[in-house]
């Protein structure tokens, strides 16, 4: 009997640990391809690379925001491919935010996500605020000089002073262009503290809200709950968190979305990246439902798509750092679709991180 529960553990233990490069659902299969670190001393006109938040892919070029409050700005960069390996990524410019108009002093522009709109050569930009500093998070665009142009209507129980107490560093944090090209998908990071706690080591009811915005009107039109999941790895210090930091819509009502968990005591190692194959076509609108814990609602369904510890044995480190930006990148020599992730290294302020570029397949299941 001990035998055949030895037997039994190491199996579980196996595939619990397994490497792999693809992952699948019945929609979709990725393949993890390559991994690159840009230079933590590079600089550009002045200007420290480093805490990049968020990425979007259009027209040849990488728009990649930083989300250093005292200057939020905006890199453009080329990335070149080399078969199925990322050969070069060259940072050609650098875009400040004008933080002077009269729209934006006075702002805390944490900067979380990007957005490239072709047709006006505008930016889209989120900003989580300072909840402890009663800033609020936006949602605004900037021209391709960084001038505010307008910004789009927050619910008012996401704001900093909303009784439904929006969690400080957890709110308006992906963003994402809707399959139909009509509007934006906003994604919170963490739970409003009225909907559900933060994730746990064990099972909790923890619902982001992810909005839809109409990008003509600016307002919100629709909105849907994701549950997380709980933390993955104990921490051997008191700091723990998982939430949600990018998201794509890759269907109608079909995403990737992009979870991304930390807990201290693990050095490096202290990450946890999942890609999520979501499908909120029968979740509940909850624009208009103000408690998530005493109201009924769906949450989108989900299933995990990829877990970056599959990969540890084909990173160039063995570590998954802080990845927080997720885009549609350029087509693949085969012809398929490539997705390429980008990691917020804050700075080095907590330790030594990596600026990590990830490059991976993505082909939807006919």
């Amino acid at each position: 009997m001990k035998k055949a529960f030895l037997l039994v553990f190491t199996a579980a233990a196996f595939l619990s640990c397994k490497s792999s490069r693809t992952g699948s659902t019945s929609n979709v299969q990725v393949r993890f391809l390559d991994d690159y670190n840009i230079a933590n001393e590079l600089s550009v006109k002045g200007t420290e690379v480093g805490g990049l938040s968020g990425i979007d892919y259009q027209e040849g070029n990488f728009y990649m925001v930083s989300d250093q409050p005292s200057a939020p700005r905006i890199y453009i960069a080329n990335l070149s491919l080399s078969e199925e390996k990322i050969d070069t990524i060259v940072f050609s410019d650098v875009i400040l935010i004008d933080k002077e108009h009269v729209s934006l002093k006075g702002q805390h522009l944490d900067l979380e996500s990007i957005l490239f709109e072709a047709e006006e050569g505008n930016f889209v930009l989120s900003s989580e605020g300072n909840i402890k500093k009663k800033k609020d998070p936006m949602l605004f665009r900037v021209s391709k000089k960084g001038d505010y142009i307008d910004s789009f209507a927050v619910p008012e129980n996401l704001l900093a002073e909303s009784v439904k107490k929006p969690r400080n560093n957890g709110t308006l944090e992906g963003l994402a262009t809707s399959y139909d090209q009509k509007g934006i998908w906003a994604a919170m990071e963490l739970p409003l503290v009225t909907d559900g706690p933060k994730p746990k080591l064990y099972a909790t009811k923890s619902p982001v809200r992810i909005t839809y915005f109409d990008k003509k009107t600016g307002e919100p039109v629709k909105q849907f709950p994701y549950r997380l999941e709980g933390i993955a790895k104990i921490p051997w210090l008191y700091f723990a968190v998982n939430g949600v930091t990018d998201l794509l819509e890759y269907a109608p009502d079909k995403f990737l979305i992009l979870e991304r968990g930390f807990a201290a005591g693990h050095g490096q190692k202290g990450n946890t990246v999942r890609i999520f194959d979501v499908d909120a076509s029968l979740a509940t609108n909850t624009l208009d439902i103000n408690n998530l814990r005493v109201s009924f609602n769906n949450p989108a369904k989900k299933t995990l798509l990829y877990d970056f510890k599959w990969a540890k044995k084909f990173l160039s480190q063995e570590i998954i750092d802080n990845i927080e930006g997720i885009t549609f990148g350029p087509t693949l020599p085969n012809g398929n679709q490539s997705l390429i992730l980008i990691s917020d290294n804050n700075f080095n302020s907590m330790g030594p991180q990596l600026n990590q570029v990830i490059l991976m397949e993505f082909v939807p299941k006919k």
